[in-house]
């Protein structure tokens, strides 16, 4: 009987269960947003260049919409401005010269920035909701976002 008990004590011994090994846990796939449609989209500025671009009190956020017969218009944060845009190839994005209101406002800089940067451009990247705007040597220009009115 004795034997039989150290026995059942050794095989109950090595018959240990062990905790499970821990699989990876896989992350939830990343939610992916559809990318925004260059037109009639309000895109509105986040980025001249490398730096961010505050709204000081009393304007308004500067923004750009290209509307699908060719007309650009937007707000520069003090004025309106209005032109026509060209986007014959995948990824092109050029201007006219674009035809603005001239009040002299808070944020001017910005305004002279964002219209400079227009004429600059020629090729653009939608991810997302985030619009880029590059020169002709693919310089990154501008970072603008778009906002969807509810």
């Amino acid at each position: 009987m004795r034997a039989s008990l150290v026995l059942f004590c050794l095989l109950a011994a090595s018959c240990q269960t062990r905790p499970a090994p821990e699989t990876a846990t896989t992350a939830p796939p990343a939610r992916t947003v559809p990318d925004a449609p260059l037109r009639e989209t309000r895109w509105v500025l986040r980025q001249l260049g490398t730096q961010a671009v505050s709204v000081p009190a009393n304007t308004a956020e500067a923004f750009l919409t290209l509307r699908a017969e060719g007309q650009a218009e937007g707000n520069g944060s003090c004025n309106r401005f209005r032109g026509s845009f060209f986007s014959e190839k995948p990824g092109e994005l050029r201007f006219s010269p674009l035809m603005s209101t001239r009040m002299a406002c808070p944020a001017l800089d910005t305004e002279n920035g964002f219209t400079r940067v227009l004429a600059q451009s020629s090729r653009y990247r939608i991810s997302g909701d985030t619009l880029r705007l590059f020169d002709a040597a693919d310089a990154p220009l501008a970072r603008l976002e778009a906002v969807y009115l509810h």
